[in-house]
């Protein structure tokens, strides 16, 4: 299990990916070699990565939920394969081990989802049942985390990580709480850096959210690719990756941000925060209760998905939970006074084979999470 400065930590990242050590220390009341060390830590034993993802109607995306069905000897074959694609994430083994579910991201110019449901699905004789599900919108999930994540940093923390707007006067920012006097600050570095080196870390601009936003660039889904992979990736590395100078990098990262085409998640396993239980919750509501009954289950601390759908369920939700007895009182007392909610399919989840970013061999997630 984690503990206060482990989940401290892993609630800042959330509040900015690219946080500096030093910032999160300030506010963590500890030393950033300390933040420093347990990031490193997290990421070797927890799995712990921050991944910088688009925003799916920013990008021109279209999100399924494909819910495949296979025979048992290949099941674990065929979740690999596809966790390997570039176009999914959120791999999931459930149902009993027979069942998989996968999130494929369609660009509105590809026959991704066509081409993997005509073509490349058919071809595996092991198949037993396929279907595909449209996220029509998505009402928890994304750029909102989920709560678990959430409850380390009191708000007045929470409001000392928040990045600073271009147009912000200098003293907008409330001062980190003083540190306990203990605290060694020989190895502190500006709260202006960036995450793993001394360069300056950009910051969103203000922008006119009613402005056009212009598409994004073959320049920018290289920066946003390169950031898939390692959300706080520095200057160079992503100069590096994308062909372009640091100084555009740093332009573009800041733009991206600012006009919410680019967002940073953190993954590390949810058992790690008590939730032990996973399942996924199929649902058919009343299509004029629709909006009301997701907008309700989006406040629920138990979701950390809910995203009306297509198919013979209307509302799809992933339920976390500390126990089987406690997503029993989930369903049967939170969900089961919900009216407007006509059926309910419960799926549990055994293990995630992939999460939001690309599969790397250092991607591990524990059974049930």
């Amino acid at each position: 299990m984690l503990d206060e400065v482990d989940r401290g930590l892993i609630h800042a990242l959330h509040i900015d990916g690219r946080a500096p050590f030093g910032r999160i220390a300030e506010v963590l009341g500890t030393s950033t070699q300390t933040v420093a060390r347990r990031y490193r830590r997290l990421r070797a034993e927890a799995a712990l990565r921050v991944v910088g993802l688009p925003n799916p109607d920013r990008a021109g995306q279209t999100q399924w939920m494909i819910r495949l069905t296979a025979t048992p000897s290949t099941v674990q074959d065929l979740a690999q394969s596809l966790a390997r694609r570039a176009d999914t994430s959120w791999v999931k083994l459930a149902s009993g081990g027979t069942e998989i579910f996968a999130v494929i991201h369609a660009s509105s110019d590809t026959q991704a989802v066509p081409t993997l449901l005509l073509h490349d699905i058919p071809r595996r004789a092991s198949i037993t049942a396929v279907s595909a599900h449209c996220l029509l919108h998505t009402y928890l999930g994304g750029p909102t985390a989920w709560r678990g994540h959430l409850e380390a940093l009191t708000d007045e923390q929470q409001q000392q990580l928040e990045p600073p707007r271009a147009t912000d006067p200098p003293a907008s920012r409330p001062p980190a709480s003083a540190p306990p006097a203990s605290r060694s600050h020989a190895a502190d570095t500006p709260a202006s850096r960036s995450p793993a080196t001394d360069e300056p870390t950009s910051r969103p601009p203000t922008t006119d959210t009613s402005a056009p936003r212009p598409p994004l660039t073959r320049a920018d889904h290289d920066l946003i690719d390169a950031l898939r992979r390692d959300g706080r990736a520095t200057h160079a590395d992503l100069a590096a990756a994308t062909g372009v100078s640091q100084a555009t990098v740093a332009r573009r990262l800041a733009d991206l941000r600012a006009n919410g085409a680019l967002f940073f998640d953190v993954e590390v396993a949810p058992v790690l925060l008590g939730a032990t239980t996973q399942a996924l919750l199929w649902m058919t509501v009343q299509p004029g209760h629709l909006d009301r009954v997701a907008t309700t289950l989006a406040g629920h601390r138990e979701l950390a998905l809910v995203a009306a759908t297509t198919g013979r369920t209307n509302l799809l939700a992933n339920a976390l939970c500390r126990s089987p007895a406690d997503l029993h009182d989930y369903l049967t007392h939170r969900l089961g006074g919900l009216d407007a909610i006509h059926a309910l399919e419960t799926a549990p989840v055994l293990h995630t084979v992939k999460a939001a970013g690309p599969l790397t061999p250092a991607t591990s997630f524990t059974r049930g999470n």
